[in-house]
């Protein structure tokens, strides 16, 4: 069974519980079919309004440490943001009293640290156009010490809890993924109990041809076309399971895949990964008994500041395929 008595394990599943509930809030009473293509405002005063949860909760419990967030608040303290800010104070007030648009501003600039020998990382939206979608997205949260991520949660409001996350059916009420370094990684309905909790794993899979790799609706976060030659290489055969943001790492851990790239779009080469959109998912799939590394099979660095500064890409896989995965990558890089 999952041990929730320590601090921090409580308050990151507790954090990302209430800011997934949020999200939902926010996802029900914006987003309609009248919603222009165009129009992101919900999915700007959701980001927005849960790291300013987290922010709150974070002063609550663990005021001395830092937070290295995705968002920050000056755009919101323009004239022409004001209701935008309003919006945001009227949901997180619904989680705390004293969310004034002040306060709110001060919790979401918690997340402005640039890096500390203790400190959070938050994604309060990982996945923004699944969000607005209606599919996939997740709320991610991860503890770092000394460059190492020791805890890590997912709030993913639209997959099912294992077993049922593998046949991505509909009608569920979400999921929450916790890893603790050294305790294995678990998931749970997000309404669930600690009862709940389910010890989860990767595959088993160490046929190449047979792993099932992960991939995005989205093409701006990848290079489609050598993802299409790192699978030829690999020899794939086996159907790719598509979705967006760190509920791929829950898929991943869960056994619901083998493999999982983040390689350099041709619009950005030299992008770096922040450390939000990697920190939760890669522990929870290493407890699950994977590897994640970048794509010449170097470990993680969290401790470089908001970006993963040494390494390029990401290759998470089951661990069992990983050294096919680099032999492929080295092929198609």
């Amino acid at each position: 069974m999952l041990n929730t008595n320590t601090p921090e394990i409580q308050f990151a599943l507790h954090a990302v519980r209430q800011a997934s509930i949020l999200v939902q809030q926010v996802q029900t009473e914006m987003i309609s079919p009248a919603l222009t293509k165009d129009d992101r405002s919900p999915v700007t005063v959701a980001d927005f309004a849960a790291q300013a949860l987290v922010g709150f909760l974070l002063d609550q419990h663990f005021p001395n440490d830092s937070m290295i967030g995705e968002e920050d608040s000056s755009v919101l303290q323009t004239p022409e943001e004001r209701r935008t800010l309003e919006r945001i104070t009227d949901f997180v007030g619904r989680f705390t009293e004293g969310a004034t648009p002040e306060s709110v501003c001060a919790w979401i600039d918690r997340g402005s640290s640039e890096s500390a020998p203790r400190f959070w990382t938050l994604d309060p939206i990982d996945g923004t156009k699944g969000f607005l979608r209606g599919d996939q997205y997740a709320v991610a949260l991860a503890l770092v010490e000394n460059d190492k991520v020791l805890v890590g949660a997912l709030g993913c409001p639209q997959l099912p809890s294992p077993p049922a996350s593998l046949i991505w059916g509909d009608g569920n009420n979400g999921s929450i993924y916790i890893a603790v370094r050294g305790q294995g990684a678990w998931a749970a309905p997000l309404n669930g109990s600690d009862i709940d909790f389910t010890q989860i794993y990767v595959s088993p899979q160490s046929n190449p041809t047979q792993a099932r790799l992960m991939r995005s609706f989205e093409s701006g976060h990848t290079n489609i076309s050598k993802m299409d030659i790192f699978a030829q290489a690999l020899g794939v055969q086996a159907q790719a399971v598509r979705m967006d943001s760190q509920a791929k790492y829950a898929v991943l851990a869960s056994g619901g895949g083998e493999i999982y790239l983040r390689m350099l779009s041709k619009s950005r080469p030299d992008y770096r990964e922040k450390i939000w959109d990697q920190a939760a998912g890669s522990i929870i799939t290493e407890e699950a008994g994977g590897r994640v590394t970048d794509l010449h099979g170097q470990e993680l660095n969290f401790g470089l500041g908001r970006t993963l500064a040494n390494t390029r890409g990401i290759c998470a896989t089951n661990g069992f395929l990983h050294e096919h995965a680099l032999k492929a990558l080295r092929e198609t890089l």
